[in-house]
Parts: C-alpha cells; sequence; structure tokens
C-alpha cells in the first residue's frame, strides 16, 4: 500500500514539476492521459532510481563524500533525464529539455518526496 502512496507522491510532484519549472513537460491531450503519463513516468523514476542509485552511490562513494553529498543532486538530475529518455523511447509524452530543468525538477521532486516519506514514514 504504501508503494502505491509513494508513486502517487512522486507523481505529483513531477506535475509540480510540469507546472513550475520551464522545459519540463507532458504533452498528453486531456486531463486523464496526464495523469497516466505521470503515473507511468513516476513508475519509471521509481525503477531507475531502484535500480541505478545504489550503484551510482557505491561506485562514487568518493566523490559523495569529497562533495559533502552535493553531488547528488547532479546525479537525480542526470536521473531525471535519464527517465524522460527511456519515457520518449516508450513513446509516453514527457520531456525534459536539458540539465538546467532537470536540475530544478530532480530537486523540486526530492522535496516532495522527502516531505511525503517524512508524513508517511520510511520502511
Amino acid at each position: 500500500m504504501k508503494v502505491i502512496i509513494k508513486v502517487l507522491a512522486v507523481a505529483a510532484a513531477l506535475w509540480a514539476a510540469t507546472q513550475f519549472i520551464d522545459g519540463i513537460t507532458v504533452t498528453a491531450e486531456d486531463t486523464a492521459g496526464e495523469i497516466g503519463t505521470l503515473l507511468v513516468v513516476a513508475l519509471i523514476f521509481g525503477v531507475v532510481n531502484a535500480v541505478l542509485k545504489p550503484i551510482i552511490k557505491t561506485v562514487g562513494c568518493a566523490f559523495y563524500i569529497l562533495t559533502l553529498g552535493l553531488i547528488a543532486l547532479v546525479v537525480n538530475a542526470l536521473l531525471l533525464l535519464l527517465t524522460s529518455w527511456i519515457a520518449e523511447q516508450l513513446t509516453v509524452p514527457f520531456h525534459v529539455a536539458g540539465f538546467v530543468p532537470a536540475f530544478w525538477g530532480a530537486l523540486l521532486v526530492g522535496v516532495i518526496s522527502w516531505l511525503a516519506n517524512l508524513v508517511m514514514g520510511d520502511d
């Protein structure tokens, strides 16, 4: 049940990113299509984070220590760009226009996800 709620929270965070950050767009034709797109992208983003983030943290441990964790912002932006590319390959109408929108989008999604984890608790 918590997984579904977390996917919904990430979908809401992605919706906020599309509303507030130029360069992150969903080009669905109607509201139901936009909601479906955001849910699919949230699932893709969750899988990408679950698979790649532990590997990146392990391999790049020295960079995390050296930059006091700030490299995580860059990693999250790159993972959002990868999510956008995967969505494009699956013909999901979600697009991130470049690194700067991905950076701000990943920051916004991260903050909203963190707040959701505070409210729901983390396993």
